[in-house]
């Protein structure tokens, strides 16, 4: 059978990053012999941003968009201090490719004395990651205020939810036909929101609520 073909932009990032990314890709090769890559070295990180003057230039999103089938983004180093025309390349990513998603899987090896087997998906683009912040004089003179917005929309919640209800049904699909030989300790899928409404009523509320109504289309998922 001939092997299909991918293009996989690279983004080594800075540091460990680039150490990492070496690794993968011999990975990949290993792991993956019915798939053939070719990857593509794109710019981007820490060092980008002090040589160029941007951590993602926008002809790196340009390439991901038009030309590659996925990208594979290292570590990036990131200035614990605040440095002028400097923000975090993965979240700029995110949100010009609408990557809302962050799905990672967790499974203990067989020798575990508890097991372990569920798929984390965490909103990507919103609560605080819409990285909207502002340090200003407090107005009793006592120092200074950092403040960040948390937002939180139905539509960002609804289309995460969704997909934390598809993978639920896909993996079930595939513990009951068990053609993978695959094992669980799961005989139904079972899906939990996590949130802090009792506390954050509104923004945590809306999400918990939304979620639960985008996963009520799906009556095969139990959610708690």
């Amino acid at each position: 059978m001939a092997s299909r073909s991918l293009r996989i932009g690279l983004l080594p990032g800075d540091g460990i990053g680039r150490e990492a990314g070496r690794l993968v890709l011999e990975t990949l090769s290993t792991t993956l012999p019915h798939l053939s890559f070719t990857f593509t070295t794109l710019p981007a990180g820490y060092t980008t941003f002090l040589q160029t003057g941007t951590a993602l230039p926008q002809k790196t999103v340009q390439t991901l968009r038009q030309e590659c089938s996925a990208a594979l983004f290292g570590a990036v180093s990131s200035p614990t201090k605040k440095v002028a025309g400097y923000s975090s390349p993965i979240v700029a990513l995110r949100k010009q490719l609408d990557l809302y998603a962050n799905v990672r899987p967790v499974k203990t090896v067989s020798t575990a004395p508890t097991p372990i087997d569920l798929v984390i998906v965490r909103e990507n683009t919103e609560d605080l990651y819409v990285k909207e912040e502002r340090t200003y004089d407090a107005p009793d003179g006592q120092g200074k205020i950092a403040e960040a917005i948390k937002r939180i929309s139905e539509r960002a919640s609804h289309r995460i939810a969704t997909m934390a209800g598809d993978i639920a049904l896909r993996r079930q699909a595939i513990r009951s036909s068990n053609n993978l030989g695959v094992s669980s300790i799961h005989s139904a899928p079972k899906i939990t929101i996590t949130h802090k409404s009792n506390v954050l009523s509104q923004t945590d509320g809306l999400f918990r609520e939304t979620a639960r109504s985008a996963l009520s289309a799906s009556p095969k998922t139990n959610r708690r």
